[in-house]
């Protein structure tokens, strides 16, 4: 018996030394962070950085799912798109980034997140991306409005703004807000600074406590700016001509403008409640998306809303693509993009 359990022991020794060298087999051929090429093959960097572009009379469509926002990249000169992938309760780390062309066509189908999530871990740095909503580029970053838990009634949900730079795709840090359990549309500043929404409770009787706009200094500080009335329910955040912070509402049609200390300055109108996407231009003229009933306001300085577009289901947090002169609007739950030229 003694000669057994002696043999036992020996042999789970060996067979913990060769799960340890394989371990450090798999620790050491885990592959430094990358990110998809443009359309064409191979779809990952190929090791000797061979690649084909698809041939110029092909277009592509699609690469958009579950989208919530978009930005311009004035570099690449293409719409950085990103998609949500499945819902956290049906598979984490499931999202993506997709660069896509003026005329709606796909550049690159998956720039960041080209890997499954079985393999996101094994990268060198390891990359997590959720469920993205907000999104913003400044210094050179990418900033998505992320989130982690969530993946069940008893996980609960935390927000975090992630990072990446936007030359190598690679993570670039992430801000954990620990009391906010989601942030849908995001803005930031020439310094770092990130003025987010978080809108809060949308039921019949909902707490207008949980209605708040958030400020998350350059290092990592997060504090928050407004909260409660005239706040309903805020989604769009961006900035005026004059760095003040502009929020449109969902819960009615009010477009609210804050100084940088938080009072307030005026209250404008979109055509329609149920806000979701702002754009403002450097003349002060906004654009105002509604996520409930499709259309697009436009508001110029000192004159009431008109409507420019109608009807685009799920309209939701809008881009404006200054290289085609358009304003880009996902409409999440559809899997597209709607584009609507400006005059």
């Amino acid at each position: 018996m003694k000669r057994i359990k002696s043999l036992a022991i020996v042999a789970a020794l060996l067979i913990s030394g060769v799960a340890g060298q394989v371990h450090a087999q798999q620790v050491q051929e885990s592959r430094p962070f990358f990110v998809g090429n443009p359309l064409g093959l191979p779809v990952d960097p190929a090791v000797d950085g061979a690649f084909g572009a698809i041939s110029s009379n092909v277009k592509v469509y699609g690469a958009i799912y579950s989208a919530e926002s978009c930005t311009y990249d004035a570099e690449r000169d293409v719409i950085v798109v990103p998609n949500r992938g499945a819902p956290q309760h049906v598979q984490t780390n499931d999202a993506w980034v997709s660069f896509i062309h003026h005329d709606g066509s796909a550049h690159t189908a998956k720039w960041i997140g080209v890997q499954n999530p079985a393999g996101r871990a094994d990268l060198r740095p390891p990359l997590v991306l959720n469920e993205p909503l907000g999104s913003d580029i400044s210094g050179g970053l990418l900033y998505v409005a992320d989130r982690d838990g969530g993946t069940a009634a008893s996980d609960p949900s935390v927000a975090v703004i992630r990072r990446f730079d936007m030359q190598t795709g690679r993570p670039a840090g992430e801000i954990r807000v620990e009391t906010s359990p989601w942030i849908n549309d995001i803005e930031v500043a020439d310094d770092g600074t990130i003025y987010a929404t978080q809108t809060g409770d949308l039921g019949d009787d909902p707490d207008p406590t949980t209605w708040q706009v958030w400020k998350i200094a350059p290092d990592g500080t997060a504090s928050v700016f407004v909260q409660g009335a005239p706040l309903h329910q805020p989604n769009g955040i961006n900035f005026d001509p004059q760095g003040n912070i502009v929020v449109a509402n969902y819960g009615n049609a009010d477009v609210l403008t804050f100084s940088s200390t938080g009072d307030m300055i005026a209250t404008e109108h979109a055509a329609q409640a149920g806000s979701d996407g702002l754009v403002i231009m450097p003349d002060g003229t906004k654009y105002v998306s509604s996520v409930a009933q499709g259309g697009v306001s436009r508001i110029r300085p000192g004159e009431p809303a008109e409507l420019i577009a109608r009807n685009i289901p799920s309209a939701a947090s809008m881009c404006f693509d200054a290289g085609a002169n358009q304003l880009v609007i996902p409409m999440n739950a559809n899997n597209g993009l709607a584009f609507v030229p400006l005059e």
